[in-house]
C-alpha cells in the first residue's frame, strides 16, 4: 500500500494535469468522481484530497458540489479553482459572479507566508482561470492571498489542514506551482515520498505472476512505448511463457519492423512473432479517403490477423495490454460532470473477440512513468524516447487513398525530416514531429524540366500534456536542409511546407 492522494474531479481540463504533478513528487494519486462516497474515501485512508477546478458555478442549481461531511474526516484538503468555491459556500461562506473575470496570468500578493505558501515571494506569478470569486469566507478561516480584484484567492483553516487556492498551481505558468503542492503534500499531508518507478516494477512483477499464476500470455504489440514496455515486463515476469506478436501493417515508419526486432527480440531476448500483413492491409485500404473509414478498416484487419496468429499458440489464456491511467480516467466517467471522452481500446475490442482474460500492468501508470518503467527495464533509450505514433500509423498521415507507392514515398521523408531532428539536436527538445503527405500537387522546376509532383507537410509540435500544443519553432537552417533533401531524395516531392497551427484549433495529427 503506497501513500495515496485522491483527487476529486469537477470536470477540470487539467485534472490530469493535477494527478501527474502529484506524482513528480513520488506521491501515487487517483483521479475519481466529485461524488465519491465519503465512506469510500473513509476507507481508502488517504493522505490528503485534492479538489480539482471545473466549468460551473457552484451556486447554480444543478452545479455539482460536495457532502460536507467531506471536510470532517480529519484529512487534509486542497480546494483548487472550482475546488475553492465547492469548499466555501460548503463551510458556509458564499460564492458570488464576478464584474472582472480573470483568465491568464495574474499577479497575487501573499497574505499568510506559511502553509501553502511558505518559501515563496511576496508576490507570485499565477495562471487564474475563473468568473467567480469568494465573497465571504466561511467561519473560522482566514484570507492567505489576495488580488485587486479577488480579495480572497486563498484561504485555509490551518487546525482542520483545509486549504484553497482561487489559481492553478498545476499549469507550468504558475512560476511556483511546484513548490505550492510540494508545501501541500510534504508539508501538511505529511507523505514521505514512495511512489518510485524501481519499486512499482517489483510489484507489478510479483501481480503478473499471480494474476496469470502457471498460464500463457499474449501481447500485442505495437512497436510503441507502451506495448514494448508491457512485453518486456511479461518477459521479466514469465519468461517464455509470455508472447509478444508484431503486426507489420504496411503503414508503418521505415524500417519500423526491423527496428523493433532487433530492439526487443534480438537484442533483449523477448518471445516474439513477427507477421507480414503489409500486402493484406494495404488491398483493404485500396480506394478508401475518408480518414475514419481508414481507421475502422485497420482495426478491423488487424483483429483477423491478431486471431489468425493467436491461434497457432498452444494454452493461452491471457492477453496483455498497454492500457495506461488516462485511459482508465476517459473511459468511466470520472470527469465530474464532463462526458465520457473515450472508451480505450488500445488493441480494437481484442480481450472481446478472442475471449482472453486481460492482463493491464501498466493501467496505473502515466506516460512519462511507463518511460521511466522502461529505463528499469533495460529498454534502449532510443526506443523509450520515440515520439507518439497514431494506431493507423502513416494511413492517417497520407491524406486520401494509401497506396503502397505512397507509403513509401511518406516513409522516405518522414525518415529524413526525424533524422535531421536527432542529428541537430532537436529531436528530444520536440515531443512529436512527422511528415505528412498532401493529396495535391504543385508545379516546380528541376533542372530544365517542369514538374508537377505531390507537396509534403511538416509538423512539430512541443506540449507537456497534449490536450494543448504549440507548433515547434525550428530554426529556419534545419527546416532548409530537411525540405532540400526531401525533394533531392524523395523522387515524387517538389514542395515542402512547415505547419504553424498550435493546437486547438488544429489537431495534432492532420486526420
Amino acid at each position: 500500500m503506497h501513500e495515496t492522494v485522491l483527487i476529486l474531479d469537477f470536470g477540470s481540463q487539467f485534472t490530469q494535469l493535477i494527478a501527474r504533478r502529484v506524482r513528480e513528487n513520488r506521491v501515487y494519486c487517483e483521479v475519481h468522481p466529485f461524488n465519491l462516497p465519503v465512506d469510500e474515501i473513509r476507507r481508502r485512508r488517504p493522505a490528503g484530497l485534492i479538489l480539482s477546478g471545473g466549468p460551473q458555478s457552484v451556486y447554480e442549481p444543478a452545479a455539482p458540489n460536495a457532502d460536507p461531511a467531506l471536510f470532517s474526516l480529519g484529512i487534509p484538503v486542497l480546494g483548487i479553482c472550482y475546488g475553492m468555491q465547492v469548499m466555501a459556500q460548503s463551510l458556509g461562506g458564499s460564492v458570488e459572479g464576478s464584474s472582472h473575470r480573470e483568465y491568464g496570468r495574474a499577479e497575487i500578493a501573499i497574505v499568510e507566508p506559511e502553509g501553502l505558501f511558505r518559501g515563496l515571494a511576496a508576490c507570485e506569478t499565477v495562471w487564474m482561470s475563473h468568473g467567480d470569486r469568494v465573497r465571504d469566507l466561511p467561519p473560522g478561516f482566514r484570507t492567505t492571498a489576495s488580488t485587486p480584484n479577488a480579495p480572497v484567492v486563498g484561504f485555509e483553516n490551518a487546525e482542520r489542514k483545509l486549504h484553497a487556492i482561487q489559481f492553478h498551481p498545476e499549469v507550468s505558468h504558475t512560476v511556483s506551482g511546484a513548490d505550492i503542492l510540494r508545501n501541500f503534500l510534504y508539508g501538511i499531508c505529511g507523505v514521505h515520498g514512495d511512489w518510485r518507478m524501481a519499486s512499482y516494477l517489483d510489484e507489478a512483477v510479483a501481480a503478473v505472476r499471480e494474476t496469470v499464476g502457471e498460464g500463457r500470455v499474449i501481447c500485442a504489440l505495437s512497436g510503441g512505448v507502451d506495448s514494448s514496455v508491457v512485453a518486456a515486463l511479461l518477459n521479466r515476469a514469465l519468461g517464455e511463457r509470455s508472447t509478444a506478436i508484431f503486426v507489420d501493417n504496411g503503414v508503418l515508419r521505415k524500417d519500423e519492423a526491423l527496428q523493433v526486432t532487433r530492439s526487443l527480440r534480438d537484442a533483449l531476448g523477448i518471445p516474439l512473432v513477427a507477421v507480414d500483413a503489409r500486402a493484406r492491409f494495404l488491398g483493404e485500404l485500396a480506394g478508401i479517403e475518408d480518414p475514419e473509414q481508414k481507421r475502422k478498416v485497420i482495426g478491423r484487419v488487424f483483429i483477423d490477423v491478431f486471431k489468425d496468429e493467436a491461434k497457432k499458440l498452444t494454452d493461452v489464456g491471457f492477453l496483455a495490454q498497454g492500457t495506461l491511467y488516462p485511459d482508465v480516467i476517459e473511459s468511466v466517467s470520472v470527469k465530474g460532470p464532463s462526458a465520457v471522452i473515450k472508451t480505450h481500446h488500445n488493441v480494437g475490442g481484442l480481450p472481446k473477440e478472442l475471449g482472453f482474460e486481460l492482463v493491464e500492468p501498466l493501467r496505473s501508470l502515466f506516460k512519462d512513468e511507463v518511460r521511466q518503467l522502461g529505463r528499469e527495464l533495460g529498454l534502449p533509450e532510443a526506443l523509450i524516447g520515440r515520439h507518439p505514433f497514431p494506431g493507423p500509423g502513416l494511413a492517417v498521415r497520407i491524406l486520401g487513398e494509401v497506396t503502397a507507392e505512397r507509403v513509401a514515398l511518406l516513409q522516405e521523408a518522414d525518415a529524413i525530416f526525424l533524422n535531421e531532428l536527432r542529428e541537430s539536436g532537436w529531436y528530444e527538445k520536440t515531443s512529436q514531429a512527422f511528415a505528412v503527405l498532401l493529396p495535391v500537387k504543385s508545379v516546380g522546376v528541376m533542372g530544365d524540366y517542369r514538374t508537377y509532383e505531390s507537396v509534403v507537410a511538416l509538423r512539430s509540435v512541443e506540449t507537456q500534456d497534449f490536450m494543448t500544443a504549440d507548433w515547434s519553432p525550428l530554426p529556419y537552417e534545419l527546416l532548409g536542409r530537411v525540405a532540400n533533401r526531401i525533394i533531392n531524395e524523395v523522387r515524387g516531392v517538389n514542395r515542402v511546407v512547415y505547419d504553424v497551427t498550435s493546437k486547438p484549433p488544429a489537431t495534432i495529427e492532420w486526420e
